[in-house]
């Protein structure tokens, strides 16, 4: 069918009741594209109707050079997604009832990410969003209809693909290329993080993660600057924040935890403009953070807490109500068990007990008496023998300079290195009043992959029964997002909110899609809770996102799914012996 089809069928049902919308469910030829009604809403006040355009190459004129590789594929559909957005917002108008004529796409922010609502292939680019069908009450508006996607939509779609500057579409790729080609050589540098000069680091709030305006860009210390290279935009110099122990310093207000948070989104790259597209960590960087009051499912914490009152076992420690010491070190070892090898710690969100233990403390409380050992002991080991490198904030205790490798003081959000000053500190010992007490020596035992108990993360509600107590009904999936706070599994809902390196709601979308495919293929009884997810990230990487049920996906790490099950209240993990299938 065509186009016209379309418009006639639309006009005919004017004034109809609104279920007969779904007669128009299909795919049409619009000449240049092809449109797919996918969904009909059921009511004008329900989640909008899918549809999804599909253009060939040829009709799209999109320069193939923009799509060459996969980095500048992904920057090109954040291009394209942004686009769309915004001619929508240019040609919004409420037309009746409830979400009568939205037309809305899983609009990106300041990260490019890897999505589901663009996709271009080597034939063709398909654009997936929705709509609401417009309606005066229950009663179908069938001429608006038609205008809206057969006028309106068309005119969206022209202003989108008219490329005749292709100056900002290229920049999107190639700046998405730039950010991969710098994280790429991190390795070779043994480099955890690299801060390029003239960045721009502040945001504009806490909420809007825009480049705040006349803000000092970032200038590397000549002590730690580097050379890289990209692709587009030849060398670029900045700060190599090199493997091992790096304390970022100074008085507040002076830009430690706004150059720690740069750092902390650099694990993804950033669009143009947004001040930190030349801003990289390695792709397995973590935040970990004190988190009081969340669940801990068998988590081995013998490295840092111990000899609780009453013997209470450490090694597979769980509670549905963790102090702000115990979640933090939880979130460390989860970490560890990702595989990651770089942890971000920022003081003003972290458990003063777990951070240090001063000297005064450690003579009025005996060490027999006090269950957790400080990461301030536990950080140089960390490092020395499992290869983990931290980032950490400080502005009330140099406990760390000792360990540390490097110290960079923010001064008026400037770096300076202060490694030299710091570690003649710790040589006049003049930050202790008497000698600290020797650390006993600590061997890490090597890392744990836990394994579910597949009944206890369930992405199936339970239906109520029929009068009488039979239930004949399957039991209905249930994977709701709360922003990018919160997500319904099943029955329960996961608590998201201070998981910092979820940027996006698309990717909790994307986490509850994941946890929910690895449950019906059964993977949880087979495989470790990492080695599951690992193996379905694998799979992405090769198909892509559409190979989860869903729409408005967008790309997760195996980081952030790890932390949201783990942040299930229901987890239960199996005893270390359990046999897998």
């Amino acid at each position: 069918m065509t186009s016209e089809d379309l418009r006639e069928r639309l006009i005919r049902l004017d004034g109809k009741p609104y279920p007969a919308y779904k007669g128009v469910k299909g795919r049409y030829d619009c000449g240049h594209y092809t449109l797919s009604i996918d969904h009909v809403q059921g009511d004008p006040f329900a989640s909008p109707s899918r549809l999804s355009v599909q253009i060939g190459h040829p009709s799209s004129e999109l320069p193939p050079d923009l799509f060459s590789n996969r980095s500048r594929k992904t920057g090109t559909e954040t291009y394209l997604a942004q686009s769309f957005a915004g001619q929508c917002r240019l040609g919004q108008r409420s037309i009746g009832s409830g979400k009568s004529g939205l037309i809305a796409i899983d609009t990106p922010g300041q990260e490019i990410l890897e999505r589901t609502c663009v996709s271009i292939t080597g034939e063709s680019v398909t654009i997936r969003f929705s709509l609401g069908l417009p309606a005066n009450g229950r009663r179908i508006l069938g001429r608006s209809a038609a205008t809206l996607i057969c006028n309106t939509l068309n005119d969206i779609l022209s202003s989108v693909f008219d490329f005749s500057d292709t100056a900002e579409i290229r920049s999107y790729a190639e700046a998405n290329e730039d950010a991969d080609a710098l994280r790429a050589q991190l390795p070779e540098h043994r480099l955890v993080a690299f801060i390029a000069d003239d960045s721009i680091l502040p945001r504009t709030s806490g909420i809007d993660q825009r480049p705040l305006g006349e803000a000092i860009p970032f200038q590397s210390p000549d002590s730690v600057r580097i050379r890289l290279r990209a692709p587009n935009s030849g060398e670029i110099t900045g700060m190599g924040i090199a493997d091992g122990i790096t304390l970022i310093v100074g008085g507040g207000y002076h830009g430690k935890s706004t150059l720690l948070n740069a750092i902390e989104r650099g694990v993804y790259n950033h669009i143009p403009g947004d001040g930190r597209e030349r801003v990289v960590a390695r792709g397995d960087a973590t935040k970990v953070r004190a988190e009081d009051g969340r669940s801990v499912a068998s988590v081995d914490l013998s490295p840092f807490i111990g000899n609780l009152p009453g013997g209470k076992e450490t090694k597979r420690f769980s509670t549905a109500n963790a102090s702000g010491s115990t979640s933090q070190a939880t979130g460390i070892v989860e970490t560890l068990e990702t595989g990651s090898k770089c942890l971000l710690i920022d003081e003003d969100i972290s458990a003063t007990n777990f951070l240090i233990r001063d000297e005064r403390m450690q003579q009025l409380i005996a060490p027999d008496k006090e269950p957790i050992t400080p990461f301030a002991q536990r950080v140089l080991p960390l490092y020395d023998q499992l290869g983990v490198s931290t980032i950490l904030t400080l502005g009330g205790s140099g406990d760390y300079f000792g360990p540390a490798h490097r110290v960079i003081a923010m001064e008026n959000y400037r770096p300076v290195d202060f490694t030299a000053q710091a570690k003649a500190i710790c040589m006049n010992g003049a930050t202790e009043t008497s000698p600290r007490s020797p650390q006993a020596p600590f061997e890490f035992n090597p890392i744990v992959r836990r394994a579910a108990d597949q009944s206890s993360l369930s992405p199936y509600k339970s239906s109520k029964p029929y009068r009488g107590g039979k239930d004949i009904r399957p039991p209905k999936r249930n994977l709701k997002v709360r922003d990018r706070r919160g997500l319904d599994l099943g029955a329960e809902t996961i608590d998201l909110t201070l998981v910092s390196q979820i940027v996006d709601a698309s990717q909790v979308r994307a986490i509850g899609a994941i946890i929910a495919y690895a449950h019906d293929k059964g993977l949880f009884e087979s495989e470790t809770i990492v080695d599951a997810f690992e193996a379905i990230l694998s799979e992405l990487e090769r198909q892509g996102l559409s190979m989860l049920a869903g729409h408005d996906l967008a790309a997760v790490r195996l980081q952030e799914l790890s932390a949201a099950l783990n942040r299930l209240r229901t987890l239960r993990i199996l005893p270390a012996d359990s046999p897998l299938k």
